[in-house]
Order: C-alpha cells, then structure tokens, then sequence
C-alpha cells in the first residue's frame, strides 16, 4: 500500500511539473537562428484564450508562423518585437501550440514569461524562477562549437 501511494505522488508531480506554458527546445546554442514552440494546455475547468510571450531584450524574432484556428499579434517598440500574443480557445485538458523563429542571444539561458489568459478573465503569470509555484519557461544556451581547420581546407 506505501509502494502505491508513493507511486501516486510520484504521477501526480510528473503532472503537475508539465502543466504550464513551455518552451522547446530546452537548449540551444547562443547566438544561432532557431526554431521555437511554445506549448500552451489548459488545466483547469475554464479554457485559454490567450497567451502572451515577453520577448527578452536581447533577442531578436525573426518571424512567427501562422497557423490554422488561431491568430497572433505582436507588438513592438522601435523596430523589435518585444511581445507576441496568439489568441486561440483551448478547452480544458486540451494543449495548443504555437511556432516562431528567433536569433539567440549570446548569453547563458533565456527566460521566457508568459501570461496565459482565461475565458473567465483570469490569468496565470508564468514569470517565476525556477521551483516557483509559476516559473517561466528556460532555454540553456550552450557555446558556439567551434571546427578547427588544418591546413588550407575547412
């Protein structure tokens, strides 16, 4: 019986741990063009109708798919894209996704906060650090490889 109920508990924090907006990939290298999917569900009783993604300052989005069943704004200041909002109802226990391409920054990680909004009005801010009770999504960016030549040929 102790077995089962830790095996319980361990089911139910695996759920919990994946049950906010995310960002994939997880890593990436610093300074490089790629491909980004934010995935979005609906965990309670009330479906998303929105969700906003902050833009970090040192990043650059180069542009955002558009996809079937939903829209998107962006909004900017300057030239820079420093938010994108996608507008779609996700009902309960269902998950959307959303895709755009950006260029890294050169720095250590990037954290993604994300504002998911409710049919009812309500909102839940993921902007937290890591082990908050909302933490924003991070991306580990990794040094550039670099190839080294011999000779004259790369």
């Amino acid at each position: 019986m102790r077995i089962a109920a830790i095996g319980a508990f361990v089911v139910l924090a695996v759920a919990g741990v994946g049950a906010h907006v995310t960002v994939a990939p997880r890593e990436s290298q610093a300074g490089a063009e790629q491909r980004y999917t934010v995935r979005v569900p609906t965990e309670g009783q009330v479906a998303t109708v929105a969700v906003e993604l902050e833009v970090p300052p040192d990043m650059a989005i180069i542009e955002v798919m558009p996809g079937d069943g939903y829209t998107f704004d962006t909004r900017r200041e300057g030239g820079r894209i420093v938010s994108v909002t996608w507008k779609r109802e996700v009902p309960p226990r269902q998950t959307a996704e959303f895709v755009f391409t950006a260029r890294n920054p050169k720095s250590e990680q990037i954290a993604w906060k994300a504002h998911q909004r409710f049919a009812d009005g309500t909102s839940a801010d993921w902007v937290g650090v890591e082990g908050d009770r909302r933490p924003a999504a991070v991306t580990k960016l990794i040094a550039p490889k670099i190839v080294a030549c011999a000779g004259t040929r790369c």
